[in-house]
């Protein structure tokens, strides 16, 4: 997700979760995979944290998951590949695309090559069929309808002319995975990948004519009704309209009613970040604002340039505000490290990457503040971690904190 920070008040953070020499490519080159990484003096080792006795089998348990993660994850298309020089091959760099199952033309297949009396080119692929017309008299094809096709002409016009019509079908349904295409002529040889994708559907939300149709305010609350009901009077006195949904896992609950709120009551003491969970799910506006539960609204309250800044910057997917003036953003370095011990995840407090063009009081960072309006549809998919048992202070010691 991509965040990003602003400086002055009243406006958000943001996050958002391819001659005349002749060359054999080595193509496909495994990426290679990332070494040990340096953690600095002061970082905390995970594995000096678990019982000897124990990490043995928690790493082998790791290594399997981590493998199924992979398998999950990762596709053909994660190879790392390089176009070599002066090719007389013209293929596409990135950008096809084709539906599981579907035959579709491969775009810009041409052979640039010096005169000569035949020619005669190669594809191959792996994951699926390559088919194309049916030749004239100054051409052949072998393998139409297979992973090899061959497509030998005496004309450059005619073996181009063919090439133009080569078109790809996966033979395995898989909504998102790739295949490479081998292309070949004499000892020149590439590989381009294709992307095998589903249409994804796209999520639309009707932005209506107010806030009110556009965000939803989502909180969750533990033992402190007091709180929680000021921030309901603080709302109301501002957005008067607008739906505010209540997660609410206290070991007593209370009835929390009124018009447009809805009160979620959960078992006992489940976590703020199942609270988060449940109260999302429930958003139907494309935006909601979470707040935590001894927040206050006040005339610096404008909901409304947050949604500005994300309508005018539809890629950002949070975008958090200050509490109190304080700005709680920080940036977060993630380091692979090796593929068993695991990585290195540093969190810097304060940090922040660059400005945001047309909004340069605003810096994309990693985290921000409890404040923060979120597109719903990017949240629902990332969620939050239910295992994250978050333990709060009680807000009988702790005054209402407002928002700008």
């Amino acid at each position: 997700m991509l965040m990003l920070n602003c400086d002055s008040s009243g406006l958000p953070y943001y996050r958002h979760s391819s001659g005349s020499l002749s060359y054999k490519s080595s193509l496909p080159t495994q990426h290679r995979l990332p070494g040990p990484c340096t953690c600095p003096d002061g970082s905390r080792i995970l594995k000096d944290h678990f019982p000897q006795d124990q990490y043995e089998k928690l790493m082998q348990r790791r290594a399997k998951e981590f493998q199924q993660y992979k398998a999950r994850t990762n596709s053909i298309l994660s190879k790392l590949l390089f176009a070599l020089p002066n090719s007389p091959l013209q293929y596409p760099i990135q950008g096809v695309i084709v539906r599981p199952l579907t035959a579709t033309a491969i775009p810009g297949l041409r052979l640039h090559a010096e005169e000569g009396n035949s020619y005669k080119v190669l594809l191959t692929v792996s994951n699926g069929v390559l088919t194309t017309e049916t030749p004239t008299a100054e051409a052949t094809v072998q393998g139409s309808g297979e992973t090899k096709l061959t497509i030998e002409s005496s004309t450059l016009l005619v073996l181009n002319d063919l090439l133009a019509k080569v078109s790809y079908t996966s033979t395995i349904y898989h909504i998102n995975t790739g295949d490479l295409v081998t292309f070949q002529f004499e000892n020149y040889e590439a590989v381009f990948p294709i992307t095998i994708q589903q249409p994804h559907v796209p999520v639309l939300y009707d932005m209506g004519t107010d806030i009110s149709s556009q965000v939803t305010i989502v909180t969750k609350t533990f033992l402190r009704y007091k709180q929680l009901r000021v921030l309901l009077d603080s709302i109301r006195k501002f957005y008067s309209n607008i739906k505010v949904i209540i997660a609410d896992d206290s070991l007593e609950p209370e009835s929390i009613t009124g018009e447009n709120i809805q009160h979620y009551i959960m078992p006992p003491a489940q976590g703020w970040f199942a609270g988060r969970n449940l109260a999302v799910s429930q958003v139907t506006t494309k935006y909601f604002l979470w707040v935590d539960d001894d927040f206050l609204f006040s005339e610096k309250t404008k909901i409304e340039k947050l949604v500005e800044v994300m309508e005018a910057v539809p890629e950002l997917d949070m975008v958090g505000g200050s509490v109190q003036g304080n700005k709680f953003h920080f940036s977060i370095l993630y380091e692979e490290g090796d593929e068993n011990e695991g990585g290195c995840l540093y969190r810097k407090s304060g940090g922040k990457f660059h400005s945001l063009p047309s909004y340069p009081q605003c810096h994309l960072a990693s985290g921000v503040v409890n404040f923060f309006l979120a597109r719903t549809d990017a949240m629902q998919r990332v969620r939050f971690d239910p295992k994250l048992q978050r333990v709060a202070h009680s807000g009988k010691s702790r005054s209402q904190n407002s928002l700008h």
